[in-house]
């Protein structure tokens, strides 16, 4: 019962801190102000650690936000090695009209990957044979959570089909890298905007070879204004 309270107020302070737009937003809960939790994400990978006791009243995570009102059907994690699987966290942690689920790295089978990193699937089949209740109802909050001691590097995170990863913070402007435009960057630029990755990318790639010119929406430029011919009267 302890833990179950303890975890609920996790899960709600990390949902505070995210947003409304699909995204995944890392984040700590440390109401002692202990400092041993951490979350960051680069490279694709969530890196997570919980350096102190298990006991400890902090945990570190990643609200998902962008489900609300979604029916839960799948969700998927990769961890660097098998011994970041304790105790069932990391875990997803999905909360919906009708209760708080946790689905802990212990209770699916996970697949091995030819570099040693191992998969975590939870569908209806997976929680079935764990023994757990699928959640029932729509979304009201979700996160991947840590908090008992120790590290996890989790990647591939992924939430009824959709890959979970954080927004750039950078809005408006002009992307100058193409890293920029990853990652779901390219939908942060308004001089000018863009319709994809590709298109970021490709504006980037040819502002390098030939510099800035004149501002303009898109990739398209105008042509140039016809040259008019003066008549000698």
């Amino acid at each position: 019962m302890q833990k179950t309270i303890i975890s609920t107020v996790i899960i709600l302070t990390l949902a505070l801190a995210g947003s409304a737009a699909p995204a995944l937003v890392p984040g700590v809960y440390d109401p002692g102000s202990t400092g041993c939790p951490s979350a960051t994400y680069s490279n694709g990978v969530l890196h997570l650690a919980k350096n102190c006791a298990t006991g400890t009243n902090a945990a570190a995570g990643a609200d998902i936000t962008g489900l609300t009102g979604q029916a839960f059907t799948t969700a998927a994690f990769t961890l660097g090695s098998a011994a970041q699987c304790q105790g069932g966290s990391p875990r997803f942690d999905i909360v919906t009209t009708t209760g708080t689920f946790f689905l802990g790295c212990n209770n699916v089978a996970p697949t091995t990957n030819g570099d040693g990193t191992l998969t975590y699937t939870f569908d209806a089949a997976s929680i079935a044979a764990g023994g757990l209740p699928f959640p029932p109802g729509t979304i009201t909050s979700a996160d991947v959570l840590l908090d008992v001691q120790g590290t996890a590097d989790v990647s591939k995170i992924f939430v009824n089909g959709t890959a979970e990863v954080p927004v750039p913070a950078t809005t408006g402007g002009t992307p100058t890298t193409k890293a920029s435009c990853k990652h779901a960057g390219w939908k942060t630029f308004t001089q000018p905007s863009f319709k994809n990755q590709g298109q970021c990318v490709s504006y980037v790639d040819h502002h390098a070879k030939h510099g800035k010119s004149t501002k303009h929406s898109g990739l398209s430029t105008a042509p140039a204004p016809a040259k008019t011919k003066h008549v000698k009267k």
